[in-house]
């Protein structure tokens, strides 16, 4: 059977452009699709859709299950009569997202929003968000949790009161009563990301383009998933972890990175049949018509660190679930279509793992360079099931990457591909549309041979990141055709679908 070759884009909601400090769900993210369309694009990537939390991070979120509000277009809910066009701020910054502005703005009006909502909505409204509240199982506890947080000024819930914080059910039911103006509002605003969402999710479908989500492995410690499911995690009798995630020291980092987050209590996940992660997965499926699983090394094994610890040294290696995990998937949902993210050090465990379930890899072009012809991330030694990416959220732009190196280094680029170095983003794309990988995925910027200045994150660094945003007339139709032609050229388009 021939097997189906895809490309694609890389480009997080919050980067469209648009009124209200950030992109949205709104009406330029339906210019996006048509723009995806227009190029011959078969698929649309996105980082996780989380509520993010301190440092606005997609991979730092308050949830795994809830949308981010910040994403929510208010122009919609204008129209659905909740919020008034005078409500809205003409004259927030277009360029690079300012969360300090975005944040208390949009959060406000739609508190206004759910205000107006519960007093003068119809009953055909009122029904539809009550049957989405009665069929959401996590959204109660999420929509406390954030009521809470709000209540106690944004303490970490470990910090809270003893009672809450350990969810004894007469804390549980006083805070649920206490809190219910709050916690309408969060559920208001969860019913109106996911209408939103699907409404997107559906043109983008209907136009034949697939959209793929993005799973980090671990969540974070101040999540409603810990302080809903504490039992699943390490942590002691007062709720805090004992034991957290990172890596270990590499020729990057000498005392290796210490993330922080909670490690899963694999045996007691195990002994609920994997139910957390199913419903996990099942609900990014719903979202998502493929999904990325960030750090998908850590499901074979997993590095410990003991908390307290200030760096990532002394730790260990630990078994993760391995094959468990995704038989119990694959009992519960069918086959899952994943993408392993399988980059730096994979020990041959992970590959068999990966390769037992028929999951794709990642490719990174930028990684291709310095270490000789076996360097797995060159072209040529490419293999159709995996995806090629000439960058990800967390390198620099391929123009600002490109522009850093050192001269031999250029030039040992520039001969392995036969090119000049007049528009190294543009052939970069190139690159990844010839190889003979199933899928091929560039971020926008690459596409729009940006440099530096439209990175999307730097690792390491705290602040600054997740605020780069394109404007409108970047995406005129020269691009479009341009990345059409070639994508056409290298059996991508749409008519090989």
């Amino acid at each position: 059977m021939q097997r189906r070759r895809k490309s694609g884009i890389l480009l997080h909601p919050s980067s469209l452009p648009g009124p209200g400090g950030i992109g949205s769900l709104g009406a330029d993210a339906y210019r996006f699709v048509d723009f995806l369309q227009q190029a011959g694009q078969t698929m649309w990537q996105i980082l996780p859709l989380g509520p993010t939390a301190y440092g606005n991070s997609p991979y730092s979120c308050y949830s795994a299950f809830a949308g981010n509000p910040l994403l929510i277009s208010l122009e919609s809910i204008i129209d659905d009569g909740d919020v008034d066009s005078k409500d809205l701020k003409p004259n927030l910054p277009s360029g690079r997202v300012d969360y300090s502005l975005v944040q208390p703005y949009k959060l406000g009006v739609l508190r206004k929003a759910a205000s107006r909502f519960f007093e003068t909505a119809d009953q055909r409204r009122k029904d539809d968000f009550w049957y989405f509240c009665d069929n959401t199982f996590w959204l109660h506890d999420h929509a406390l949790f954030m009521a809470l947080k709000e209540h106690y000024s944004g303490k970490s819930w470990c910090d809270w009161p003893e009672d809450i914080a350990l969810r004894k059910p007469e804390a549980v039911a006083e805070h649920s009563e206490k809190l219910g103006t709050a916690i309408g509002e969060h559920k208001y605003m969860q019913w109106q990301f996911f209408r939103q969402w699907q409404r997107l999710k559906s043109y983008t479908n209907d136009r034949h383009i697939e959209i793929i989500g993005d799973m980090p492995i671990f969540v974070a410690f101040d999540s409603t998933d810990v302080w809903a499911n504490p039992h699943l995690f390490h942590l002691d009798k007062k709720g805090r972890p004992t034991l957290v995630a990172g890596v270990p020291p590499d020729y990057f980092s000498k005392t290796g990175q210490l993330w922080g987050n909670p490690l899963y209590n694999w045996e007691r996940v195990a002994e609920e049949g994997f139910s957390w992660w199913v419903a996990r997965v099942r609900n990014d499926l719903s979202l998502y018509d493929r999904v990325r699983i960030d750090h998908f090394r850590g499901f074979e094994a997993y590095w410990e660190v003991p908390a307290g610890e200030k760096t990532a040294k002394n730790g260990r290696w630990i078994k993760g679930p391995g094959d468990a995990l995704f038989y119990a998937l694959a009992s519960q949902l069918g086959p899952v279509p994943l993408i392993a993210e399988d980059l730096g050090v994979i020990t041959p465990e992970v590959e068999a793992l990966r390769d037992k379930f028929g999951f794709p890899g990642m490719k990174i072009l930028q990684f291709a360079f310095g270490s000789g012809p076996s360097n797995p991330y060159l072209p040529h030694n490419h293999v159709q099931n995996c995806a090629v990416y000439t960058g990800t959220h967390d390198n620099d732009t391929t123009s600002g990457w490109f522009a850093l190196l050192k001269e031999k280094e250029k030039q040992d680029i520039l001969c392995y591909l036969n090119i000049g170095a007049e528009n190294i983003s543009w052939d970069f794309v190139r690159s990844t549309l010839a190889s003979v990988a199933d899928m091929a995925i560039f971020p926008l910027q690459d596409i729009l041979g940006l440099d530096s200045e439209a990175r999307m994150n730097i690792p390491g660094v705290a602040g600054g990141n997740w605020s780069w945003r394109f404007s409108a007339e970047m995406l005129d139709n020269g691009v479009a055709k341009r990345l059409k032609a070639l994508t056409e050229m290298y059996g991508r388009g749409r008519s090989n679908l």
